[in-house]
C-alpha cells in the first residue's frame, strides 16, 4: 500500500468518524449512522429467516390450526423486528430514558393524526391473540363478506366471491359486529324454502325434499338434513328443508342445485307451487258516492 492509498484511507476513516449531531451526549457520525442501517438489515434478514423456520416447524403440527399458526408467525417476527429496533436505536446512542421523551412527543402526535393507524396496530394485536377471526374463514363485517386471506398490522384483506380483494381496518373487527360463519367449525346449516298448493299431500312434499337432500353429493349425511312444515300461508303450505354442508364457500350453488332439484321433482310428481294471489272486492258505485250537501 503506498502513502497516497494510506492517506485515502485515513482521510476517508476520519470522513466516517466526524460528528454530525450529538443525542444526549452521545456523538452521532457517518459510521454508527451505518452500522445501525446494516444491523437493522441484518435483524430483517434474521426475523425472515426465523420465520420461514417456524413456518416448517408448525407445517409438522397437526394439532395447530392455520390461524394459530399465522399468529405464532407473526409474532416471531415482530418480536425479533423490536428487539432489532432497540439494539439499532442503542447503536446510534439512543436510549430507553431518551425513548420515554420521544415517547411523550409521539403521543401528541398521536392525539392529533395518528389515532386511527394507532387503533388500527393495536386491533391487529388484539385479532392474533384473542382470534376472533383467522385467515381462512369467511366473514361479514360492514356489508363486507367474503374469506380472509390475510391479517397485517393495520388491515385485514378479504376476498369476495366475486374475486374482488378489500382491504378492512383491524379496528372495525374489533369495533363493529361481525359475522364469523366459520368460528365454531367448517360446517354450517342453510335453508331452503318452498310453498305448495292447498291440497297437496304434506307427507308427499316431505319424502320428496328429504330424497332431494339425501341424494345431493355436497350435503352432509351427518348431521342428517330436516324437512318442517313451516306453516299455513296465504296461498300456500310452507316447508322448510334444512341442510348441512362442509363447503361454505359454494354453498350458493349448492343451493341452487337443491332448488332445481325441487322443481324437476315437484313436476315429477305433479306437486303444485302456487304463486301469490289477491282478491280484489269491488263496491257498488252507488254506495260509495259522497253525498250531496244541502
Amino acid at each position: 500500500m503506498n502513502g497516497n492509498s494510506f492517506e485515502l484511507l485515513k482521510n476517508s476513516w476520519v470522513v466516517l468518524r466526524y460528528t454530525l449531531f450529538e443525542v444526549s451526549g452521545h456523538k452521532i457520525s457517518i459510521l454508527s449512522l451505518l452500522s445501525a442501517v446494516a444491523i437493522f438489515y441484518t435483524t430483517t434478514l434474521i426475523s425472515k429467516m426465523a420465520e420461514r423456520g417456524v413456518r416448517r416447524l408448525l407445517a409438522e403440527r397437526k394439532d395447530i390450526d392455520s390461524g394459530m399458526k399465522d399468529s405464532i408467525l407473526r409474532f416471531t417476527r415482530y418480536t425479533i423486528l423490536v428487539v432489532g429496533g432497540f439494539v439499532t436505536l442503542d447503536t446510534v446512542g439512543i436510549k430507553m430514558s431518551s425513548l420515554a421523551a420521544v415517547g411523550a412527543v409521539l403521543m401528541v402526535g398521536i392525539g392529533f393524526g395518528l389515532q386511527n393507524i394507532t387503533q388500527n396496530f393495536i386491533s391487529g394485536l388484539i385479532i392474533l391473540l384473542e382470534r376472533p377471526i383467522k385467515v381462512g374463514d369467511l366473514v361479514e363485517v360492514k356489508g363486507v363478506s367474503g374469506k380472509v386471506m390475510e391479517i397485517g398490522a393495520r388491515s385485514t384483506l378479504i376476498n369476495t366471491r366475486d374475486d374482488v380483494s378489500i382491504i378492512v381496518p383491524n379496528s372495525q373487527f374489533i369495533s363493529e359486529q361481525v359475522i364469523n360463519e366459520t368460528l365454531s367449525g367448517d360446517k354450517i346449516r342453510y335453508r331452503v324454502e318452498v310453498g305448495v298448493a292447498y291440497g297437496t299431500d304434506p307427507r308427499l312434499v316431505e319424502r320428496i325434499l328429504d330424497e332431494i337432500a339425501q341424494k345431493h353429493s355436497r350435503v352432509l349425511k351427518s348431521p342428517p338434513p330436516k324437512v318442517f312444515f313451516k306453516g299455513f300461508g296465504g296461498s300456500s303450505l310452507d316447508f322448510s328443508l334444512t341442510v348441512w354442508v362442509s363447503d361454505i364457500w359454494s354453498y350458493e350453488s349448492i343451493l341452487s342445485d337443491i332448488r332445481f332439484m325441487i322443481c324437476d321433482a315437484f313436476k315429477e310428481e305433479k306437486v303444485e307451487i302456487p304463486f301469490m294471489q289477491v282478491d280484489l272486492h269491488m263496491k257498488d258505485k252507488a254506495k260509495i258516492e259522497s253525498p250531496v250537501l244541502s
